[in-house]
């Protein structure tokens, strides 16, 4: 019998069927959706159900302490590791310092270069000065 035969008796993927087949659990779905789907498989091969359930919880419960094993492990720091770490914050360090004096410097260099041009030009006549008198002739 064809997975895709079981498949199409079962309602149930032919790629979760495949992970049932290779045993690879972190493919099929959690809760009771990853029972019915072995408790079907199990009905159509021929297999005790229940006992196939039992199976598939016991290595469920398996596989799910081995992942909990490898993402509690301690990654090691070595001397190396800390060294490099602590010149990439001496770095970003230097860099936040001449990044700060850049921003400084334009802000300066903006102010000054307004401020010439608020400033008034070569000497204005004064509002109140009279124009020299002209005779008529």
């Amino acid at each position: 019998m064809s997975l895709s035969e079981i498949a199409g008796r079962t309602k149930i993927s032919v790629t979760a069927l495949e992970a049932l087949e290779r045993n690879d659990l972190s493919k099929l779905p959690g809760g009771i959706f990853g029972r019915a789907f072995v408790r079907a498989y199990a009905g159509e091969l021929g297999l005790d159900p229940d006992k196939t359930v039992a199976d598939f919880h016991v290595a469920l419960e398996e596989e799910e302490r081995r992942a909990a094993e490898r993402g509690a492990r301690r990654i090691e720091i070595t001397a190396d590791d800390r060294e490099f770490l602590e010149r990439q914050r001496r770095a970003v360090r230097i860099f936040r310092i001449a990044l700060a004096v850049a921003v400084i410097g334009a802000v300066v260099l903006v102010g000054w270069l307004v401020r010439g041009m608020w400033s008034p030009g070569p000497s204005a006549p004064a509002a109140g000065a009279s124009a020299p008198a002209t005779t008529a002739p």
